[in-house]
């Protein structure tokens, strides 16, 4: 809840704030155009780096790998290019940060050490379910519930029965 509050009442306010300081040392028409210019420039290289970002997705499902990676790089990427069409310095900062590469391999390293954290606790709670230790409730870690017993039953087309169509 903080995060939101501090992404859209914080933030803004600091853009303004920047915005009417940079526009009263060098001007508001000079102001505007710097805006544009960060946003144009910006666009035009989250446009270069995604494609190499593909082109290492697309060479990585060739050798029938998984490309998590890039795909997590590509989510980077259009968060930074939100943050560049956003009218002001702060958040062009911020977007540009996500184009620069070693900058985005840190945040993505981050990201994907969270995922696989998640990905793993939720792999070892289905192999607990699939090994009969019944469900799993996550909430107070306990194992309980109704175990049900049943049979599948498949029927033919030459089943007798009517079926509703």
């Amino acid at each position: 809840m903080r995060f939101l509050f501090l992404l859209f009442v914080i933030v803004p306010i600091i853009e303004i704030t920047v915005l009417i300081k940079v526009g009263q040392a060098i001007g508001a028409w000079y102001t505007v155009a710097l805006v544009l210019l960060s946003a144009f420039i910006g666009v035009n290289m989250l446009r270069h780096q995604g494609l190499m970002t593909l082109a290492r997705a697309q060479e990585r499902m060739r050798h029938n790998e998984v490309p998590g990676q890039e795909m997590v790089e590509g989510i980077v990427l259009a968060v930074g290019g939100a943050l560049l069409v956003t009218p002001g310095f702060v958040t062009d900062v911020m977007g540009f940060s996500c184009l620069i590469p070693a900058v985005r391999k840190a945040i993505v390293r981050l990201l994907l050490s969270r995922f696989t954290l998640i990905v793993s606790s939720q792999v070892q709670a289905d192999f607990d379910n699939r090994a009969g230790y019944g469900p799993f409730d996550a909430r107070n870690g306990s194992r309980d519930g109704d175990i049900i017993d049943g049979e599948v039953v498949r029927r033919d087309d030459d089943d007798e029965r009517p079926r509703i169509q």
